[in-house]
């Protein structure tokens, strides 16, 4: 699904006053949810789009990274700067993976193995919660 299509339905959500949509087509997965904080607050309701690739389920050999905090997941140190990692990319234990901001701290995270990354599961600027995978790696 692109992010045009997930735009629109983001617009759809907010234009028909729903409070939540999800919609699967073939492997992807979008949930649409509008949260009110207060009544007051209906003109300017906050929209929380997840959109999930669908991913191959992890050998029993891979090790699956999760994060340790609930943030914003960042795979560079600022924006334009290449990925700390990509696909294929052989990591060693403590290399850092990406950068989660949780309250204005910026958090490196640093591989528990050492192996190579067969996947990232987050997109670059997307929240992400307590224990929520982040990286499949290979172990060597």
């Amino acid at each position: 699904m692109s992010n045009d299509e997930i735009r629109e339905l983001v617009q759809l959500v907010v234009e028909s006053g729903i409070a939540e949509l999800e919609l699967e087509r073939g492997g992807d997965r979008v949930r649409i949810r509008r949260t009110l904080e207060s009544p007051a607050a209906a003109p300017g309701a906050t929209v929380v789009a997840e959109a999930t690739q669908p991913v191959a389920a992890p050998t029993s050999n891979d090790h699956i990274q999760k994060s340790p905090i609930v943030g914003t997941f960042f795979e560079s140190p600022k924006p334009g700067d290449p990925p700390f990692v990509n696909v294929g990319d052989a990591v060693e234990v403590g290399r850092i993976l990406c950068i989660i901001e949780s309250m204005k701290l910026m958090n490196e995270i640093e591989s528990e193995v050492a192996g190579t990354v067969v996947s990232k599961l987050v997109e670059n600027g997307r929240p992400v919660e307590y224990g929520q995978a982040l990286f499949a790696i290979r172990p060597h």
